[in-house]
């Protein structure tokens, strides 16, 4: 018999060889059903691999990102059986899931191929799927599976194989399709009931542009038809909502050739947003006691070979920039932290000193590769909202708290009520990757978990994912379509203070290295806005809004009412313009409505004679004449709201 411990603790034995399948069906014949594979001591399995030793068992569904991965995975192999049936040739490269579905890279050889052939494939794929095919996990030797794909004809796979150790290779065959893979996989096909092919692209195989390019074709699958639907609809929301789309439409930003890739230009609209945002995060920390400083967009090489970013950043970076003096090189700035070690140099530093919080809004630059560049959320040049805070290791935990208050204050303030936080700690069994005292490490691991369960955070912790450096602290936030961003982050640090040999005095009169701290409630400005705009579909709060009403008038008579009502409420420092065009009172609503205006006020013979305006609000409609002082009071309530 092998005991086998499950998530609530619970300890059960079984026969060895029992598979997780059999363990599911022990529990609920319901359970059974709905198991897609297994997490085995932390590792993912097939839930009809045996397991012969006593084990941690975690059973798998559709609600477990693991199970929708694998699910996603054997979607892949089922739309290359489909494929292979298809177009008979065909060669495939590698089929992985992704966050949402999955792509395979084939070879088509000769043919050409593009979305009018997907229906034929989804067609295909629905009916291999009814056939409940079993994915069966074979062990073969390098030689056999080296015969087997050159009798195929298959270079790609033959050239994976090169590189893989002899006695842990292993195929997937489910019906008349085998590839080399290490799974897991789910039970058969008959769990996919929904299939969709979503684009398809070009891809050099092993990303080296001197090879072939091959066939990228990208899909997604569901257990339900329903949840394809429901996935489609929210796929046609989210490109209403691309910032992209709306940034372009509400005139925030632009991209210019001539400027240059991933270089983005801020509009004015979208620059009095911007510094609403960097005005609202400075004062929330000058109260909890950050200094502004500011650095410069480059250094001189030595201060990142120094700090490690050169040798990280360096041969994918732009270039060192040369000046006239001979071996001297700068380099644009990819970190702010290295210039804030310099700070703090600046000056002794007692442990009555200490902590000291430097934030800054600085701008960094990282060569993206031209085809990961995408709108605000990946780009060469963002301005990071960055924090560096210098403590002795007893006061990591007060620091960590006060930081998670400010996170979750601009969470708050932003309409960002859906989140979890990970916790990020060292592999206790590979202490040799990571720098720093077991000691640190052990006040440092336990400050970020008690503070995160003293402030009631939602969390998870994972092994093995803290920085070489440090444990850290990150928040997964859900927008309204249900799509998580990583926005914010906290990252305790042992490695800078070293390298940067920085210091303070301590009570025992003796040197003592600091703790740094990184924080980023926005993580950067840039991906920050782009987040916001698609979460609230760009209705901004409206104490954010670049402009907070407009002023319609009905005809260019009551024009000078309009200028009127505009000082007196521009004076109350409420933002807003008039639309001076000469058109008609719908389309002037319709349009104020498309720039997603919160208010707007219409002024008519009535309310000039009576010295009101008509309100509308967008997306909601009238609501009655105001008097510009119940028009500013309600406004007024809303910002405080």
């Amino acid at each position: 018999m092998i005991n086998i411990t499950l998530p609530d603790g619970s300890l059960r034995q079984y026969e060895k060889g029992t598979s997780a399948h059999q363990i599911a069906l022990s529990i609920s014949e319901g359970l059974a059903r709905n198991v897609l594979a297994a997490e085995v001591n932390g590792e993912v399995w097939d839930s009809t691999r045996p397991i012969e030793s006593d084990s941690s068992v975690k059973l798998l569904t559709w609600n477990d990102a693991a199970g929708k991965s694998t699910f996603w995975h054997s979607s892949a192999h089922l739309m290359a059986e489909a494929l292979e049936a298809l177009y008979p040739g065909t060669k495939f490269g590698i089929g992985p899931a992704i966050e949402t579905g999955f792509y395979y890279d084939v070879d088509f050889g000769d043919k050409e191929f593009s979305s009018d052939d997907f229906k034929a494939i989804e067609t295909k794929m629905i009916e291999l799927a009814k056939q409940k095919e079993t994915f069966t996990r074979e062990s073969v030797s390098k030689a056999d599976a080296i015969k087997y794909f050159t009798e195929k004809g298959d270079e790609y796979k033959l050239d994976l194989i090169d590189g893989l150790e002899d006695g842990k290779i292993t195929f997937y065959t489910q019906g008349r399709f085998t590839d080399l893979c290490r799974g897991p996989h789910i039970p058969n096909t008959g769990f996919v009931k929904a299939v969709k092919l979503m684009n398809v692209a070009g891809a050099y195989w092993r990303g080296d542009e001197t090879k072939k390019q091959l066939t990228r074709i990208y899909g997604v699958t569901f257990p339900k038809a329903s949840e394809l639907t429901e996935y489609l609809a929210m796929i046609e929301e989210a490109k209403k909502r691309d910032h992209r789309k709306l940034g372009k439409e509400l005139e925030l930003f632009a991209f210019s050739e001539k400027v240059g890739m991933g270089l983005p230009l801020w509009l004015p609209k979208g620059t009095a947003l911007r510094e609403r945002l960097v005005n609202f995060l400075t004062k929330a920390q000058a109260k909890a006691g950050y200094e502004q400083v500011v650095t410069p967009h480059i250094g001189h090489k030595n201060l990142y070979v120094t700090s490690g970013h050169w040798e990280k950043y360096g041969k994918d970076s732009f270039q060192p920039i040369k000046t006239p003096q001979e071996g001297e090189e700068f380099f644009l700035k990819p970190m702010n932290c290295p210039h804030h070690c310099e700070i703090y140099k600046t000056k002794p530093r007692s442990y009555k000193d200490l902590p000291v919080r430097f934030a800054e809004f600085g701008t960094v630059y990282r060569y993206e590769q031209s085809g990961e560049l995408h709108g605000l959320t990946r780009v060469r040049g963002f301005t990071q909202d960055d924090a560096h805070l210098f403590c002795m290791p007893e006061q990591v935990k007060e620091e960590f708290k006060k930081v998670i208050d400010l996170v979750l204050y601009v969470f708050k303030s932003l309409g960002f009520e859906n989140y979890t936080a990970q916790i990020s700690l060292r592999d206790p069994e590979n202490k040799a990757k990571y720098i720093g005292s077991d000691e640190n490490w052990r006040l440092s691991e336990n400050a970020i978990i008690e503070a995160a369960e003293e402030k009631g955070l939602n969390t998870v912790v994972e092994y093995g994912e803290a920085a070489f450096y440090g444990p850290k602290l990150d928040f997964m936030v859900k927008d309204a379509l249900g799509r998580k961003w990583q926005l914010g982050t906290i990252q305790v640090d042992y490695n800078l203070p070293e390298r940067f040999e920085l210091e303070y005095t301590g009570s025992d009169n003796q040197k003592h290295r600091p703790v740094m701290i990184h924080r980023a409630p926005f993580g950067s400005l840039e991906r920050f806005i782009a987040v916001l705009i698609e979460h609230c579909a760009g209705n901004f709060p409206l104490w954010l809004s670049p402009e907070q009403f407009i002023i319609l008038p009905i005809s260019e008579k009551y024009e000078d009412y309009a200028k009127k009502v505009l000082d007196e409420l521009n004076n109350s420092d409420i933002r807003g313009l008039i639309d001076f065009r000469d058109e008609k009172i719908g389309r002037k609503i319709r349009d104020a409505e498309v720039k997603k205006i919160p208010y707007m006020l219409i002024i008519g013979d009535k309310e000039m004679a009576e010295g009101k305006v008509s309100v509308r609000k967008h997306g909601e409609g009238d609501l009655g004449e105001m008097t510009l002082e119940e028009f500013n009071s309600l406004l007024r309530k809303e910002i405080t709201v």
